[in-house]
């Protein structure tokens, strides 16, 4: 036998507003403006150049190991 199941009523009146903390948009435009300054400035961005003194090391390691 089926157990009998009530249908939930929510006694919910229409049209109520869901209002929003401030952050709860704040947040998301800061992140989008920060997102948005980083993809539309690399122009001034260079690539560094290698560090002479890794170069060196590598080099005598390259020597050492080719006896």
């Amino acid at each position: 036998m089926p157990a009998l199941t009530h249908p939930s009523t929510r006694n919910t009146p229409t049209g109520v507003a869901t209002r929003l903390p401030w952050w709860a948009l704040a947040l998301p435009v800061a992140a989008f403006a920060a997102l948005f300054v980083l993809i539309t400035g690399p122009g001034k961005a260079h690539a560094a150049g290698p560090d002479p003194a890794v170069g060196h090391v590598l080099r005598e390691i390259r020597q050492t190991l080719s006896l």
